[in-house]
């Protein structure tokens, strides 16, 4: 039986701003070229796009942080690499417009900065589509003088936040010394540390908490999640393999489920139900969301809630995008949870 309580969300909603949370993982930077075209090229049988504009959005774990930063007011700081080149200067000047504090950030200039350049064009009054796509980086670890680098930063800035969320797009940051020593400080200072991985989960032991989609958790685990039954031995098994306090496993249009190490499962619906327009990034902005509730003294249920709801509103827009406690608030208010309190 699932239940909510309004007053309760909207009481912790006053705290949501107070944590303060590192972002340890895979920064990137997402750069959006648009164009239009209306004839083609003599040289090749290519398209000659005529441009118009250049957008850079942070991706990859930088939109967990960005995230974070729209919601607590710049109360983030993010431990990544960059590069040495063009993009280096640009990822860090994105981060300080959102208000991110990039103190923590390491320059490795053996790989690039990561960037995925995505091209754009539209004919005359029809739809913009995307082109091609173009990625700048390397996937391969990092070496073992940026990983001692990065450890020394994890020693500085986790005792001074409130919460760690480890992102893990799989391009070489979290290597398994990294993921280790930043559970290991992450204990000894008492910070809630939640993870956002694709694969390999078992690597990260012992967290407060991992928000995997279900994809993801259905490869690492080597079975389909079909019903009710198959979704309940999944999160049981998670648990298990991970050590976790808690799993939030996100299950698209069909909500969360959250598991409990004390044998807890609650199946949490779609709230706010809308048009989809995109849902990249969806998964950074509940990792992001349900952190800082957890933080701010939400229960896990009411956090998860909290996180179903932020990205239940970014998926309306193209891209990675973020929200605010107040767009949140007036979502919360405009929802009946009465109608959802029904086996689920």
């Amino acid at each position: 039986m699932f239940t909510a309580n309004k007053d309760e969300l909207l009481c912790g909603l006053r705290n949501l701003n107070n944590p303060s949370v590192v972002v340890v993982g895979d920064m990137a930077i997402d750069e959006m070229i648009y164009g239009t075209t209306d004839r083609m090229s003599r040289e090749a049988p290519v398209l000659i796009l005529r441009h118009y504009n250049t957008k850079i959005i942070l991706g990859a774990a930088a939109n967990a942080a960005n995230n974070i930063s729209s919601l607590n007011g710049g109360k983030v700081s993010v431990i990544g690499v960059y590069g040495n080149d063009y993009y280096a200067q640009v990822l860090i000047n994105a981060f300080k417009e959102s208000g991110i504090n990039t103190e923590y950030m390491v320059q490795d200039t053996s790989r690039p900065t990561t960037v995925k350049t995505r091209i754009s064009g539209s004919c005359s009054q029809s739809v913009t589509q995307q082109i091609v796509r173009i990625d700048r980086e390397t996937i391969e670890p990092i070496s073992e003088e940026i990983e001692n680098k990065i450890i020394l930063q994890l020693e500085k800035a986790i005792p001074l936040h409130d919460a760690v969320i480890l992102s893990d797009y799989n391009i070489g940051l979290l290597t398994n010394k990294v993921i280790k020593k930043a559970i290991e400080i992450s204990k000894k200072y008492n910070k809630i540390i939640v993870v956002d991985s694709q694969k390999n989960l078992d690597r990260f032991q012992g967290v407060t908490s991992m928000t995997p989609n279900q994809p993801d958790t259905e490869k690492f685990l080597g079975y389909y999640i079909k019903d009710y039954k198959t979704l309940e031995s999944a999160g049981r098994e998670m648990i298990k393999r991970t050590n976790a306090d808690s799993v939030l496993i996100t299950l698209g249009g069909e909500g969360m489920a959250l598991f409990e190490n004390n044998g807890n499962f609650i199946k949490i619906p779609v709230f706010n139900k809308t048009d989809v327009f995109d849902v990249t990034g969806a998964g950074d902005t509940v990792a992001a969301a349900y952190t800082l509730a957890l933080a701010s003294g939400f229960s896990r249920k009411n956090a998860a809630i909290i996180g179903n709801i932020a990205a239940s509103i970014v998926i309306r827009y193209f891209g990675c995008a973020t929200t605010t406690i107040s767009v949140i608030k007036s979502t919360i208010e405009n929802i009946n949870f009465d109608s959802f309190s029904v086996n689920v």
